[in-house]
């Protein structure tokens, strides 16, 4: 029987990215489907439900992506809503590639160094991979800030964490080099997660900072998002830091996305979001 992944796409059109994925995963087709709204998707998802015998239903599975996180966890939640008794198949949430992105980062920084108790600091972290990896940072007992050029984003995204995962991040406003590089005087872990091809700190900011010790930057886009980080860094030690670049943990990303998907076909009851992406992270890498 063929392994099917339904892709539910909350944007225009599907994700070319995760269609690639899920067939290096194992999946023999995949059915992906864009635009799909929380009040549209009831009919996809018994499609889904009601075509095959129950000890079949582990061979068909759903995936939620799209660039929007909020939308994305909307529509997670939405499919859920239609599981019961006996009629259920797998799920996983990764829109924009965050919760893979974000649980491959956090948990390289957990395989270098114990983490509880430490300072965080997500640099420009208002995005979706912003936001889950100052909530795994909290979940992991770190003090965790998070910074935006507006104070009322953060504050915002902040809200949404606290929401979502019930811990408290400090929202910072830093709108220039000089601003972010204060934000982390202190801190003993930077993740930056802004936008595509903007650098957010200079090498002068972070080399000569005594407290830091476990830098990432998940921008693979010149100009990276921390000056004077190599793109290919493995967990290496440079001034005194364990650095990871874009390219350097993006293959973990890669293989916890290709295991997730994997494990999706194992039973019909998997349900792949933050968490338990998180904790299956910390046993590959």
């Amino acid at each position: 029987m063929k392994k099917l992944l339904c892709q539910f796409d909350t944007d225009l059109y599907p994700s070319v990215f995760d269609t690639v994925v899920a067939y290096d995963a194992g999946a023999d087709r995949v059915l992906a489907f864009g635009g799909v709204t929380p009040d549209r998707v009831t009919p996809l998802v018994e499609g889904a439900l009601f075509t095959r015998a129950p000890k079949d239903k582990k061979n068909t599975a759903i995936f939620v992506g799209g660039s929007d996180m909020q939308a994305g966890q909307k529509l997670f939640t939405a499919v859920q809503k239609q599981f019961f008794s006996g009629f259920q198949v797998s799920a996983m949430l990764d829109s924009n590639g965050s919760n893979t992105t974000a649980c491959a980062a956090v948990a390289k920084l957990c395989a270098s160094a114990p983490l509880s108790g430490k300072k965080a600091v997500v640099l420009a972290g208002t995005g979706p991979v912003g936001q889950r990896a100052a909530a795994l940072l909290a979940l992991e007992g770190c003090r965790v800030a998070l910074t935006s050029r507006q104070l009322a984003r953060a504050e915002q995204a902040c809200a949404a964490i606290k929401a979502r995962f019930g811990v408290d991040i400090m929202p910072v406003a830093a709108d220039s080099h000089a601003a972010r590089g204060r934000a982390i005087m202190d801190a003993n872990i930077v993740i930056a997660t802004g936008a595509a091809g903007i650098e957010l700190l200079g090498a002068e900011h972070w080399q000569n900072n005594a407290a830091l010790e476990m830098i990432i930057d998940a921008n693979a886009t010149p100009p990276l998002g921390i000056g004077g980080i190599d793109i290919m860094a493995r967990g290496e030690v440079r001034d005194g830091k364990i650095i990871w670049g874009a390219i350097g943990f993006g293959a973990f990303k890669l293989a916890l996305h290709r295991a997730c998907i994997t494990k999706l076909f194992e039973d019909n009851k998997r349900i792949f979001d933050a968490e338990t992406i998180f904790a299956l992270a910390k046993t590959l890498v």
